[in-house]
């Protein structure tokens, strides 16, 4: 190899060190690996901007404008709604025989709005709405929300703006030297291995997943959703009476776990005589464990994090999940400074299927963990799509002050495609002008418009592309090119895209998606090149790979919103995912030969 390549290696090895361990953020380690990239004179000034003078970045930007219009106008929110069967009130909503029906509904749905919406926002937007549905219909939303999310990657990969994924490798083409993809280019593959993966999953997700504890978790069933510490006062009316006799004993929907005296927490019998001082923890489901604060003679355990936070009357409650690259994994609410930085109080915390008793202040926070949270509306206008939270579901939220402006954003949608498709418009020209109608038109303010877009997403997306540069011009694509060549020689044109395709897929569970397919396309075009083959067939395997993330939930932005909402364990994404991974590396090289007559 030549000195560029192993620069190149040595900073890509680095820089999978740095995000495997969560040392940085992807767009900081990437745009770094850049910079080192630069400095050494691997690539020139214009190559390590190539990302940013690129049209991805602006894209992705804007169709993230279209989806927060989406979400202040509750544009689909009613259509989700259809689709998890209209009243909650209908006793079938329990059957086996409806919530398959629904499953099946939910993820057509999610599959095809997905592929007109990028996903990550359009789970967002989903999520918190099953969710709710699913509370008030006295069902777990467990079964739901992994499909949610699976069903949204496959639909990603029917068009060029299901994913940001695509547009990072419709422009790497560009820079390579190819034309880009159009919106509907990619449709022939994407579609039968869409409908194929969403079909497996609505057959074998119901046998595979098991009802979590989640935030849908039905109050009334063993399972519960929140664990809360609560002190008895000293001066109160609850000491010296016994749970029983204090009406602690036969809660609604909520029932005391243990007491915490002296540090010692034990079983909370009928006869348990209550001091001043101890700390009972209750589990129960969240609105029923929050009603506990209005009892006489009990208060917060955690009264300097929430002195306060409820005077205001239009205080409320929210479920926040914990992003994967949020400032609080790591720390503690009180070291992260939560009360002070978000003007809200943390009243409970949710880590998947484990509860939490203890002092709220000292947990150290993971991704994925959801705080009840205690704050005024602006709570979930200011830091709804903000990094530190990958969702944000108000739990007694008012309906969308501008839902009479949901079709203007339909149509706004409809007309960009419509744009793009009969070639009066690219891309990043038709989705800017929609995001600045809707901005003109007030259907979403500049602040809300600023606030959708995630901005770690973008600057990643911009990084990844230099670095995908990078990794051609230095001459590693051409080696990498030669070993996975080798590899699938001995079956062929179609070994060689398996070996693509498996190679992507690897690594998409190690990076980022985005940073897969940047990484991964210089190489797959290199071993086209090598084989005298269709480079486009190798393109669409890469971004297929690099999309279809389905064996861990931080594989992929939308599965990390469903794992502390659903209340999975990590093997739940891994035992559901498999057959979908081995169905898209089925496939895959199946189809494509297929379209593309390779």
């Amino acid at each position: 190899m030549t000195t560029d390549a192993w620069i190149t290696l040595v900073v890509l090895i680095a820089t999978f060190g740095l995000l495997a361990f969560d040392r940085l953020p992807t767009a900081a380690a990437m745009g770094a690996a850049v910079g080192v990239l630069l400095l050494t004179n691997v690539v020139d000034q214009g190559e390590a901007l190539s990302g940013l003078s690129s049209s991805a970045p602006i894209t992705i930007a804007a169709l993230y404008v279209l989806a927060g219009a989406a979400t202040v106008t509750g544009a689909l929110s009613p259509l989700i709604d259809r689709v998890l069967d209209g009243s909650p009130a209908r006793t079938s909503a329990n059957s086996t025989r409806a919530g398959r029906a629904r499953l099946g509904r939910l993820a057509v749905a999610s599959g095809a709005l997905s592929s007109i919406l990028p996903n990550t926002p359009l789970v967002a937007l989903a999520a918190p709405r099953v969710v709710t549905w699913c509370r008030r219909s006295g069902v777990s939303a467990s079964p739901y929300l992994i499909p949610l999310s699976y069903a949204a990657v496959f639909g990603g990969v029917i068009t060029v703006i299901g994913t940001s994924t695509n547009l990072v490798v419709s422009d790497l083409l560009v820079a390579q030297g190819g034309d880009p993809l159009g919106v509907f280019e990619i449709t022939g593959v994407g579609l039968p291995i869409a409908a194929v993966g969403i079909t497996v999953l609505v057959l074998t997700a119901p046998r595979l997943l098991r009802n979590r504890r989640g935030a849908g978790s039905d109050a009334g069933s063993a399972a519960q959703s929140y664990t809360i510490a609560l002190r008895v006062d000293a001066a109160g009316p609850l000491v010296g009476k016994t749970v029983d006799a204090a009406g602690l004993r036969h809660l609604q929907g909520v029932f005391l776990a243990g007491v915490e005296r002296s540090g010692t927490v034990v079983t909370a019998r009928p006869g348990t005589v209550l001091s001043g001082g101890d700390v009972c923890y209750f589990a129960g489901d969240v609105i029923d464990v929050v009603d506990l604060l209005e009892v006489r003679g009990l208060s917060s355990a955690e009264e300097s994090h929430l002195v306060g936070a409820g005077d205001r009357p239009d205080s409320g409650l929210f479920e926040a999940v914990v992003s994967e690259r949020s400032e609080l994994a790591g720390a503690t609410l009180r070291d992260a400074g939560f009360r002070a930085r978000y003007d809200a109080a943390v009243l409970a915390i949710r880590r998947h299927d484990d509860d939490l008793p203890g002092k709220l202040g000292s947990v150290v926070l993971r991704p994925g963990d959801v705080l009840l949270v205690l704050a005024t509306p602006e709570f979930g206008r200011q830091w709804r799509g903000h990094g530190d939270f990958s969702v944000i579901a108000s739990l007694d939220a008012p309906p969308p002050v501008r839902r009479d402006r949901a079709g203007v954003v339909i149509a706004a949608i409809v007309i960009m495609i419509g744009a793009v498709v009969t070639n009066l418009l690219e891309l990043m020209e038709a989705s800017l002008l929609a995001a600045a109608v809707l901005i003109a038109t007030r259907v979403i303010s500049v602040t809300e418009a600023r606030r959708a877009v995630n901005l770690n997403v973008v600057l990643t997306i911009a990084m990844s592309i230099s670095l995908g540069t990078a990794v051609a011009v230095s001459g590693l694509a051409a080696e990498m090119a030669s070993v996975l060549g080798g590899a699938g020689d001995p079956f062929g044109d179609v070994g060689r895209l398996v070996a693509v395709l498996l190679a992507t897929m690897i690594l998409t569970e190690l990076l980022s998606n985005n940073a897969s397919a940047a990484l991964m396309l210089p190489v797959a075009l290199a071993t086209a090149d090598d084989a005298g083959l269709d480079p486009r067939a190798f393109a669409f395997v890469v971004l297929i790979g690099a999309s279809c993330s389905f064996l861990s939930p931080i594989g992929y932005q939308t599965n990390l919103m469903g794992y502390g909402l659903g209340g999975y364990k990590f093997r739940d994404f891994t035992i559901v995912g498999a057959p979908l991974s081995l169905v898209t590396l089925i496939v895959t090289p199946i189809v494509v030969p297929l379209v593309l007559g390779i």
